[in-house]
């Protein structure tokens, strides 16, 4: 009974927020909501800019928060619910929770696994490019177990868990061209075949990855700061299969460090996009 009494008191207030067009801004509403308590839930509806908020909180309290956004939210309208439209939206919440960590499970495995198959055949090969991309495999599977922790939490800790993600691609990058540096000094010499059949493993692998992820890629800026690595994990496998053709024609060390620099940028690029997520 105590249940239904509550789902008798809610609220459903519309918005049409003109600057509401992305995650960033639906993450900043959540946000915007955290320190309430649990009987809030949200519908979003990004390409009409409309979000609905089902709420025990009185209506003026709602609309102060939404207008200190500064989002140009405007109040469409306001209306007592019987509660079940919010319990759908959060067994729907808990069912896309469930299967975020299943697609982050199978991420954390695929990625730890190639971390050890390239490292490993990198350091046979004397490939740097191959070396980069492993550290990169590390990173992510780091970045996924850090996301995993993200699963269910505030969107503020989403994104919190995105963030620190890119800053450890930030170092990912710097080691990458400390290690370039070292083999240009040192000298390699770099086996072709094995650094494109590696190549082309650690592609296949990352190619799994983005269909494993393409339905979640938007929910929570956790998710997307996974889509961006694996987006980048595909181009730098293609880079380092073209360097070990390059290496194998001009039989020169120089291809395989430039993609390795080349890497080191897309890390790069990659963690200031997610740093950028709101």
């Amino acid at each position: 009974m105590h249940q239904n009494q509550i789902r008798e008191r809610m609220h459903l207030s519309i918005y049409k927020v003109s600057k509401m067009d992305c995650p960033s801004e639906e993450n900043l509403i959540r946000n915007a909501f955290t320190h309430m308590s649990e009987s809030v839930a949200f519908s979003f509806d990004l390409q009409k800019r409309i979000v609905r908020i089902y709420h025990s909180d009185s209506p003026d309290n709602i609309n102060s928060r939404m207008t200190s956004l500064g989002l140009g939210a405007k109040s469409l309208s306001h209306e007592l619910v019987d509660g079940d439209e919010v319990q759908q939206l959060i067994e729907d919440a808990s069912a896309r929770d469930v299967r975020e960590m299943k697609v982050l499970k199978w991420l954390l495995a695929i990625n730890a696994m190639m971390f050890v198959t390239e490292l490993g055949v990198g350091l046979a090969a004397e490939s740097a490019g191959l070396i980069a991309d492993s550290l990169d495999m590390l990173a992510d599977a780091a970045v996924y177990g850090i996301s995993l922790y993200a699963v269910g939490k505030a969107a503020r800790y989403k994104s919190r868990a995105a963030h620190v993600s890119g800053y450890m691609q930030l170092a990912l990058a710097l080691g990458v061209l400390l290690e370039v540096t070292r083999r240009f000094v040192y000298g390699s010499e770099p086996i072709s075949l094995l650094v494109i059949g590696a190549g082309l493993v650690a592609l296949i692998a990352n190619v799994i990855c983005l269909l494993l992820i393409f339905k979640s890629r938007n929910d929570g800026n956790h998710m997307k700061a996974s889509w961006i690595f694996s987006t980048n994990d595909v181009l730098a496998n293609v880079g380092v299969m073209t360097a070990g053709v390059l290496v194998y024609f001009t039989n020169s060390q120089i291809p395989d460090l430039i993609i390795g620099v080349i890497i080191a940028g897309l890390v790069a690029w990659g963690a200031v996009r997610i740093l950028r997520l709101k």
